[in-house]
């Protein structure tokens, strides 16, 4: 028996890592998902692959979500599921060598992206809907070299909080996921193949549980707070990062 059969669920970012897991999951359960993505090729490739619905959007521009939103309302009606997933890490500088540039990107993507890409589904999300934000286990961390993403993530938890509270009448439940060190292409991006495998393997070596995580991993997470296994659950915080925080 598929879990979501006949359920419409919207996943942005859904062309590659923790999206593309997510939203092939939902498929997986009977959902018709919708993907998002910058990279025409790359999302319509991802569509195909897992049989979801691509949609160019650039989620740090407010009128690509209102014109992804007229589009889904369009062609879907409600939304059940909404998985605000795109978001990026940005560069790693100390706060006294910060660029505005890269101030903007990472806000307006992780920040400015996910508040206006909630704001404007709300009107499309059923009673009963759930929506998951992308959040990083970094929210509650002070590292150095990653202030503005750390920051950018903590207001996405303070989103999700107020969102729950504000969407509880409707009984529209409103979570955030939070990442540890998780297997994406990132790495293999800015690296090449021995050092990036390197650097998992020195991450691997600090979690409790001796592993890096996994897309999937996640995805499973947000599988279970989309269903109705989940309805109790509201304005909390999932990490997932294998104990690294302990």
């Amino acid at each position: 028996m598929k879990t979501f059969k006949d359920k419409v669920a919207v996943v942005t970012g859904g062309n590659s890592g923790i999206g593309y897991a997510t939203a092939k999951l939902l498929t997986a359960e009977g959902a018709k998902v919708i993907i998002t993505g910058r990279r025409k090729e790359a999302l319509e490739e991802a569509a195909k692959e897992i049989g979801a619905f691509p949609y160019l959007a650039d989620q740090s521009k407010v009128q690509d979500i209102e014109n992804l939103t007229n589009e889904v309302q369009s062609h879907f009606g409600q939304v059940d599921i909404l998985f605000i997933n795109a978001g990026i890490t940005g560069d790693n500088t100390l706060i006294e060598e910060a660029t505005e540039q890269n101030f903007d990107d990472v806000m307006n993507i992780n920040l400015k992206g996910t508040y206006f890409t909630l704001s404007r589904f709300i009107p499309l999300l059923k009673e009963g809907a759930s929506v998951i934000l992308l959040s990083s286990n970094v929210a509650s961390t002070n590292h150095p070299k990653s202030s503005v993403y750390q920051a950018s993530k903590a207001a996405v938890n303070s989103i999700a909080k107020t969102a729950a509270a504000e969407l509880a009448p409707r009984r529209i439940r409103v979570n955030s996921v939070s990442p540890g060190p998780t297997r994406t292409n990132v790495l293999d991006k800015s690296y090449d193949t021995i050092t990036a495998q390197g650097i998992w393997n020195s991450l691997a070596d600090r979690i409790p549980l001796k592993k890096i995580g996994t897309p999937e991993d996640v995805a499973q997470m947000v599988l279970y707070l989309s269903g109705e296994t989940a309805s109790f659950i509201t304005g909390s915080d999932f990490v997932i990062d294998g104990g690294i925080l302990l």
